[in-house]
């Protein structure tokens, strides 16, 4: 019997902390993968007194022995990626030993940036909060069957094909008045793929299918977070690809039926960045005590994260579109002293309480808050303090699955683990 892959995503609209709970899990896999996204994503580890921000790179790469596979189903920018790779390599860690790209993910060109750009200028009021990264492009592309894949980089074809794309790209910007890529950004551009072409670039496919029959244990980690998904977030605030673990399969080539265990990531409240709906939100002196003690601002984008009171209809319905098994709670430690702590149970939409989550969830839904009971300071060498107790069982007996591991600050040291099933 072949063994089986486990998911790991972020149950509300990112930031969630995956980073940290895919390193700490880390030495427990043979290889972590990423399947969806691209540097809009950023992943960050503090351990030794040092924090690392990860954008496209699996977090399984401080682990040696580790295999590090980003996969089919992200989408990759040239520049940002070669730019990693010397960061990490600069901090004295084996990247390319342990790197693996699949060929059939996608690439960003510099004028896919550009045509971000100018599709979030034209919304104007109504945009969407876009970090620019020329994503959203790039997966048109991929659905249009325009795209430019990793793989293209090894035929003879490869500059015809990128000149192909990006003359498209200039006409369309033109339509749009906007200029196109700066001379300078093609340049690196080009610079970097030549790098690119040599790292080791794999049929992803068929390379997880050979390790799971190997029986070697597989992580799937995901970016954003449930809550952004194309198809199931709050559209059209949302990310280009599906965050959900139905794209772990998609995003990698694994089937449905090859999917083990599902960890579910979440904070001990919520947060958001740029625009859409968000019910708990809290745009006061308590707001924003969260985000100052969490350090609440982006890690790819520095932008300062709307912060809110923990919504479980909302978690709920991540718990039940991704098939989560397990779930691990985050930055606990950033409620820590709070005595009016509040928890969103259910939503008040036209007069009637419902506990689910509806097609829309803008301001015209009141979020239904109950009080909790607060706790003092978490040290991973000391028990749990009751309120925490009541607070995490309040979640379980609402999402109706356990919280097996929880977060007692960024560094990988403190992290209380519930139950040793998480990486076992």
């Amino acid at each position: 019997m072949t063994a089986r892959m486990d998911v790991l995503l972020g149950a509300q609209w990112g930031d969630e902390g995956k980073g940290k709970v895919v390193d700490v899990v880390a030495p427990d896999y043979d290889i972590i993968a990423r399947f969806q996204g691209g540097p809009n994503a950023g992943h960050t580890l503090i351990f030794d007194g040092r924090k690392h921000v990860l954008h496209t790179i699996p977090s399984g790469v401080f682990r040696e022995g580790t295999v590090n596979l980003v996969g089919n189903g992200v989408v990759i920018d040239p520049v940002t990626l070669v730019k990693e790779i010397r960061d990490l390599e600069a901090a004295g860690v084996d990247v390319r030993k342990n790197l693996l790209i699949s060929r059939r993910a996608h690439l960003i060109l510099p004028t896919h940036r550009a045509l971000d750009a100018a599709s979030e200028a034209e919304k104007g009021v109504g945009r969407i909060g876009s970090t620019l990264k020329g994503i959203g492009p790039t997966y048109m592309d991929k659905t249009g069957r325009n795209g430019l894949r990793v793989g293209d980089l090894e035929l003879t074809d490869r500059m015809e094909r990128y000149q192909a794309l990006t003359r498209k790209h200039e006409r369309l910007l033109a339509l749009h008045d906007r200029p196109g890529a700066a001379p300078e950004a093609s340049e690196e551009w080009l610079t970097a793929i030549e790098t690119l072409r040599t790292l080791q670039l794999v049929d992803s496919e068929h390379y997880l299918d050979q390790a799971l029959r190997q029986g070697k244990r597989i992580l799937a980690e995901g970016a954003q977070g449930t809550l952004l998904d194309i198809d199931f977030g709050t559209y059209p605030f949302v990310t280009s690809s599906n965050t959900v673990s139905a794209g772990a399969c998609t995003g990698l080539g694994i089937a449905p039926t090859r999917i083990g265990k599902v960890i579910g990531i979440f904070k001990a409240y919520c947060t958001r960045v740029g625009s859409g709906p968000f019910p708990t939100e809290l745009s006061d002196a308590t707001g924003e005590r969260i985000r100052q003690v969490g350090r609440e601002f982006g890690s790819t984008t520095g932008r300062a994260r709307r912060c809110g009171w923990l919504d479980l209809p909302a978690l709920h319905y991540a718990v039940m579109i991704n098939g989560v098994t397990e779930l691990a709670m985050m930055k606990a430690d950033v409620l820590s002293g709070m005595s009016d702590l509040r928890v969103c149970t259910a939503y008040r939409v036209n007069g009637q309480v419902t506990d689910r989550m509806p097609y829309d969830i803008s301001s015209t839904i009141e979020p239904v808050l109950e009080p909790v009971e607060g706790w003092g300071e978490l040290r991973a060498d000391r028990p749990i303090p009751t309120g925490l107790q009541h607070y995490i069982g309040l979640i379980e007996q609402h999402v109706g699955v356990p919280v097996k591991l929880v977060s007692l600050g960024p560094d990988r040291d403190q992290t209380l683990l519930r139950d040793k099933t998480l990486v076992n």
